[in-house]
């Protein structure tokens, strides 16, 4: 049994981890979010926004929800791995086996004893952020990759010295140390508190550090504390000198001070720093402390613990201008703030990184800081104390219902924000312990400042709260939101809307282009100026509260459409519930309208926030999900719920659209055609006669669309997504022992939904009829724009891969598209891909595909033939043939020559009966090439008797024919004989005359004759004759139906367009069936048709009714005297075709014409075509590539004849030449053909078009006094054509020539 293989480990585990939902179980990561938290700035819904959002805004309690934590520790995230590649850039793992090749000790093993370069400071960091940069980049770092034991290197070039403080007041310096370090400080007692209130973690959390080792608690860098007494020093920096090729962009680029910040803020980093900065310390300790005690008074005393008498005094003494109001500072009790680890002290835009006491750079700040905000432990408010009863303002934590609080009359403290707790299902602080009973009836009150983002809304006296609990019935009941005031809202729970719809985008869109605070997207900025079309039936838009108490700014409305926007955005159930209506996607058009809206606005939210919320589409199904699941692969097991197969294809739809609103609104479906055309070639501008009408800045504009990276990120996730999922439901339903259902697809709702007859979407806005015609071409032309910038982007030039990576995922979507192609109104040029075309080999390559063996997870990029042009797929095709003939003419000549040697004289058999018999065995192996003796007398007989009982490998050497020697014809077979052989065998044999085929009338088709009574075998040398015609290269004089050619090709015939050339009269009398309106008579009364077949064979109508059963058809009467002719067994009755069951009429006798009666002949033919042919190689063409390399092509132009013409010993400009083309170009269809025949030996084009014909005229002397006629070499395509007195004489003398051409001689 064979096993299959499953997609790639690292598909699943890095697409479907790392979203905003997951849970976090190290606790470096709960201390970064901790830290972030307290942090963070949160957006609140604006006092003057509408009241119908009211009932949408909700709290978010995780704080991976937040957009600001969510930006910071992406941003911590990204210098982590830029640590790490640089450490194994430069350092390496030091195992002797390592395989990773960007590793150091890999590469060190790889070049044994020679000498090796170690990359550079600036070099490691210019590949370590283009590593960091990369789709999963988790994948590339060394499994084996240890802690460094040394500071980086970009550190340890710094040097950092004291120098004597500006003079500046007192006042100034106590000001600004009581203001950094009141709210933060945490005493020795603290810590001993958090660590007993901890019993479920399995040590302290402050024993770790940054990547979640546990360090040696002699290795912890210094405290706060000691690190305060240098806030009145000054530090100077310097950075030692650095070699640098000032000739290098890239040195000079990523040399820089931002790019070195990237290894100076990381932990490692900020702990390296802070041993430099407490070495200099230690040095001057003396003139420190004397310094301290002289600015700070009490506060020089680091080791004892500061009371709140100290801390009011200290306050009272700030000046008023960047002080609060006094304010009552209790001693803190212990908070999950203590495990904040160097993650969250460097992740956050406002993160201060003086606070840790894992960082210890002392930094002062002055007194509009961000207050503290509570942890977990300290979610639940105080009881209310004497002094601060009349307070009603309440709780952020206890307002789990949105209770508003109302205007504080008194100064007081506010309650610091508390990270919140879930305690049903696993959250971000699943490890933090519950808080002490005891702790929870501690009062804590903490100096509040103004909010530092909104300086317009800043006041030197603003209130200061205190918190109460949760008022009763009897109590106040609050006045109105606006009077809330800011500097409350800065600690309370972050808000946003919990879904979107047409109404909400709408409005928040109009805010921020109203304010100019969308987003300056310069891949996007262009395209501010689309101009969107205007729904029919739009809503009644919402707005703004105009008062003045109630303005606000424009950042506040700035954060909480981002916050809204990444709340909706990034979590797939909230996408799903905003764009769906009655379970209901919205409609394609109402769709687009909505994200085309977004991504004006915030298009790098958008991109992202989708690109997250794709993630859970790699969720595997719980049948999968293996005990000894990666730690990573249980991250997202239990952090997300696996969507069902239709939500995931909302999911799907929704974010395919988001890429189509990427795209700028192009006018006309023309424009789009040519724009696709463009970069199906590879190609931002083009030259070419069919898009350089378009013009430059629309071409550019198309083009940045997708160089986007965020949009181009979220397209490699959707496309990785599909092969994923629907592994997922093969494995699903193979545990169910179960049949995989089309249903299931993930594409199926896309494609419904592409579909305007469809009924499965909501229709929500109405456009006018121009703007769905237009959207019904933009959606499927823009997203195989999109499939084909991932292929060009993620193609690494092989012709196989895998199908579980992006690549495969996008043709995958491209063969899905192509399949529905008739229903989307795709047109085969627009699947193309014609930039591989010229980048892979196309005489090795198609070989190589023969002994290909494709899998599930593994394919070749010509097993996706539609992605290539005719031409190609053609070459390809002879490719594969002309390979197979050289390989038998190789292998007759190898045998030819040895057996040469041993019969030649001299050899080693002496005796000539010997050479005799020796010769005659291995005549056939030895013979290079098929030689057919044809006498013009019986072509068919000869070739019939010569082809018959042929071997294979015979059939497949190089073709060569002797026509007309019997009688004394000459002719060198270079091409033309055997064209002329085949024209003559092929017209013998679908001659009418014989029965075997009939030939239509009008449109001069031939088919088989049902019933007929020629041998099969005779039918079977006719294929066999059209595979040899082939396989050689040659066109036939045929014309067969397309359905001939989809049957060979193993398709099915099934709808009337397959019929519709072959015969025209019956497709279109059965499309008027199924047309016709019974409101104008009754189908049977009109047509008065009977459900059965009934053909014409030898001067007798054979019927039958149509059924499933014994579906034979019978062969026609051989002799008079036969008892039971077919006629015989006609059916007296039949049922009528009636409205009911006129569908299946048609669909009965499609099948009827094409396969039930004439089976037999078919089969015999479909034996010997695909004799010389290898089926594989036949899967490469369509129907009507096939048709063209067959027949050819009947249509002549003379003008692109004359274009490809070429001439010997004339000159284009002759007047002989001048006459000639004009004669030509008069000719009919008839004429046309002889003469091409004449010259060719065919009178079809061959596939390509006139510039694959070769078409010469080369001179051929003066006209004589005999009058020498026009002759022709057809084997070389060149026509011998003599320099005449005039043009008459021309036209008579090539008359002559065309009508009399018969016969092969020496010229």
């Amino acid at each position: 049994m064979t096993r299959q293989r499953r997609p790639s480990v690292q598909t699943l585990k890095h697409e479907a981890i790392r979203t905003p939902s997951s849970p976090l179980d190290s606790p470096s990561d709960l201390d970064l979010l901790s830290g972030l938290w307290q942090e963070a700035p949160f957006a609140r819904l604006p006092p003057d926004a509408p009241a119908e959002l009211d009932k949408y805004v909700q709290n978010i309690d995780n704080p991976s929800r937040v957009y600001a934590i969510h930006k910071a520790s992406r941003r911590q995230g990204f210098q982590l791995l830029v640590e790490k590649y640089i450490l194994q850039l430069r350092t390496g793992c030091g195992q002797p086996d390592c395989t990773t090749q960007t590793c150091f000790s890999c590469r060190k093993r790889l070049v044994g004893r020679a000498p090796m370069r170690r990359y550079n400071p600036t070099s490691a960091r210019t590949l370590a952020i283009y590593l960091a940069s990369q789709d999963n980049p988790e994948v590339g770092l060394c499994p084996n990759l240890q802690k460094p034991k040394e500071p980086p290197a970009s550190v340890k070039n710094l040097f950092f010295s004291a120098r004597s403080p500006s003079p500046s007041p007192p006042e100034y310096r106590r000001s600004n140390f009581a203001a950094t370090s009141s709210p933060r400080r945490k005493s020795q007692n603290d810590n001993s508190q958090l660590q007993d209130s901890q019993p479920k973690t399995g040590h302290p959390v402050s024993t770790l550090d940054a990547n979640g080792f546990r360090k040696p608690e002699d290795k912890q860098p210094q405290s706060l504390d000691s690190l305060e007494r240098l806030s009145g020093i000054n530090i100077n920096v310097t950075e030692g000198p650095v070699s640098k090729d000032h000739r290098s962009f890239a040195a000079n680029l990523f040399g820089t001070v931002a790019f070195k910040m990237l290894e100076w803020l990381t932990p490692r980093g900020i702990e390296a720093m802070t041993e430099q900065i407490s070495n200099l310390e230690k040095g001057s300790a003396i003139k420190k402390e004397t310094q301290a005690d002289a600015d700070m008074g009490p506060l020089s005393k680091p080791d004892q613990p500061r009371s709140s008498a100290e801390t009011r005094s200290q306050s009272s003494n700030a000046p008023q201008s960047t002080r609060e109001p006094d304010a009552k500072v209790h001693p803190p009790h212990p908070s999950a703030e203590a495990c904040v680890s160097e993650k969250s002290q460097l992740e956050g835009s406002n993160v201060d990184k003086t606070k840790s006491r894992h960082v210890s750079i002392p930094k002062t700040r002055n007194s509009t800081s961000r207050p503290k905000r509570s942890t977990s432990l300290e979610s639940f408010p105080p009881p209310p104390g004497p002094e601060d009863s009349k307070t009603t303002i309440l709780s952020p934590r206890l307002n789990a219902f949105h209770e508003k609080p109302v205007r504080p009359k008194t100064n007081s403290t506010v309650s610091g924000r508390g990270i919140p707790e879930v305690p049903t299902k696993p959250a971000f602080f699943e490890n933090v312990p519950h808080p002490n009973p005891r702790l929870l009836q501690e009062v804590k009150s903490i100096q509040v400042s103004l909010d530092e983002y909104s300086p317009k809304d800043t006041s030197e006296d603003a209130p200061v709260m205190q918190p109460q609990p949760k008022p009763t019935s009897t109590e106040q009941p609050q006045k109105d939101k606006t009077e809330i005031p800011d500097s409350w809202l800065n600690n309370a729970s972050p808000q946003a809307l919990s879904r979107l719809d047409v109404e909400i985008i709408d409005f928040m869109c109009n805010v921020l282009q109203e304010d100019g605070t969308s987003e300056n997207e310069f891949a996007l900025a262009s395209q501010l100026s689309d101009t969107i079309p205007k729904p029919l039936n739009p809503s009644k838009p919402l707005a703004r509260i105009r008062s003045k108490r109630a303005k606000s700014s424009k950042k506040k409305w700035r954060d909480f459409s981002e916050q809204t926007i990444f709340n909706v955005l990034s979590s797939p159930h909230a996408i799903i519930e905003s764009f769906t209506r009655d379970g209901k996607l919205y409609d394609s058009q109402t769709l687009w309208y909505c994200l085309h809206r977004l991504s004006r606005v915030m298009p790098s939210l958008v991109f992202h926030s989708l690109w997250v919320a794709a993630g859970s589409l790699f969720i595997p199904p719980a049948s999968m999900r293996s005990q000894a699941s990666t730690k990573e692969s249980k991250f997202a097991q239990r952090s997300q719920t696996r969507l069902s197969e239709v939500e995931a294809g909302h999911l799907m739809s929704i974010c395919m659209h988001a890429l189509v609103a990427a795209a700028p609104i192009i006018p006309d479906s023309r424009a789009l055609y040519e724009l696709s055309r463009i970069r199906s070639i590879g190609l931002t501008l083009a030259t070419g006669s069919a898009v350089a009408r378009q013009p430059a800045p629309r071409c550019l504009e198309y083009d940045d669309t997708f160089t986007n990276a965020l949009a181009v990120r979220l397209a490699r996730r959707l496309f990785c997504a599909i092969p994923i999922r629907r592994y997922f439901v093969e494995m699903d339903n193979r545990g169910k022992n179960a049949g995989v259902s089309s249903n299931a697809d993930i594409l199926r709702l896309l494609v419904n939904q592409l579909d305007i007859l469809s009924a499965g979407s909501a229709r929500i806005l109405e456009f006018p009829q121009s703007e769905y015609l237009l959207h019904e071409t933009r959606v499927p032309t823009v997203l195989l724009d999109w499939a084909r910038t991932v292929i060009l982007d993620e193609w690494n030039g092989q012709p196989d891969f895998s199908l579980d990576g992006p690549f495969g995922g996008a043709l995958s979507f491209i063969e899905t598209m192509h399949q529905k192609r008739n229903l989307l109104l795709l047109g085969d040029i627009q699947f193309r891909v014609d930039y591989l075309s010229d980048r892979l080999d196309s005489i090795e390559m198609p070989v190589e595909w023969l002994d290909f063996k494709s899998t599930q997870w593994r394919r070749h990029i010509l097993d996706y033939p539609y992605i290539f042009s005719s031409d190609t797929l053609v070459s390809f095709f002879r490719s594969i043939n002309f390979a197979r003939m050289s390989r038998m003419f190789e292998e007759s000549s190898s045998l030819k020559s040895r057996m040469s040697a041993i019969v030649d004289p001299g050899s080693l058999i002496t005796n000539p009966h010997h050479k005799m018999v020796l010769q005659d065995l291995l005549r056939t192996a030895s013979s290079k090439y098929l030689i057919l003796q044809i006498s013009r007398d019986h072509v068919v007989r000869d070739a019939f008797d010569q082809l018959w009982r042929r071997e294979m490998r015979e059939l497949l050497r190089p073709l060569k024919v002797h026509l007309g020697e019997d009688v004394g014809e000459e002719g060198f077979d270079s091409g033309g004989v055997q064209q002329e052989f085949f024209r003559l065998a092929i017209a013998e044999c679908l001659d009418p005359k014989y029965g075997a085929f009939t030939v239509d009338e009008r449109t001069r088709m031939v088919w088989f004759a049902p019933g007929s009574l020629t041998e099969e075998w005779k039918f079977e040398l006719v294929g066999l004759l059209m595979s040899l015609a082939l396989y050689n290269g040659l066109t036939l004089p045929i014309t067969f139906p397309k359905a001939l050619y989809r049957k060979l090709l193993g398709k099915p015939v099934e709808e009337l367009h397959h019929i519709a050339d072959g015969w025209p009269e019956l497709a279109n009398g059965l499309t008027t069936l199924l047309e016709w309106d019974e409101k104008d008579g009754l189908v049977e009364d009109i047509f008065a048709r009977t459900y059965e077949f009934s053909v014409s064979t030898l001067g007798t109508n054979v019927t039958r009714e149509m059924t499933h059963k014994n579906m034979t058809w019978p062969k026609a009467a051989a002799y008079s005297e036969d008892m039971a002719p077919p006629n015989a067994d006609n059916p007296d009755d039949a049922p009528m075709v009636t409205n009911n069951n006129r569908d299946a009429y048609v669909n009965d006798y499609i099948r009827y014409l094409t396969d039930v009666s004439i089976r037999p002949q078919f089969k015999a033919f479909e034996r010997g075509f695909q004799t010389c042919l290898s089926q594989k190689s036949l899967s490469l063409l369509s129907p009507p590539i096939l048709q063209s390399l067959v027949e050819g092509v009947q249509d002549i132009d003379i003008s692109e004849l004359r274009r490809y013409a070429r001439y010997v010993g004339w000159d284009a400009s002759h007047h002989t030449i001048k006459d000639f083309w004009s004669i030509v170009k008069r000719y009919d269809d008839e004429m046309k053909r002889k003469l091409l025949e004449f010259v060719t030996s065919s009178d079809r084009v061959p596939v390509g078009g006139m510039k694959n014909l070769q078409f010469v005229i080369q001179k051929n002397g003066q006209e004589g006094e005999g009058g020498h006629l026009p002759t022709a070499y057809t084997c070389y395509g060149t026509l011998l054509l003599p320099e005449y007195r005039d043009k008459e004489v021309l036209r008579e003398r090539l008359g002559m020539a065309l009508d009399n051409a018969q016969g092969f001689g020496f010229a």
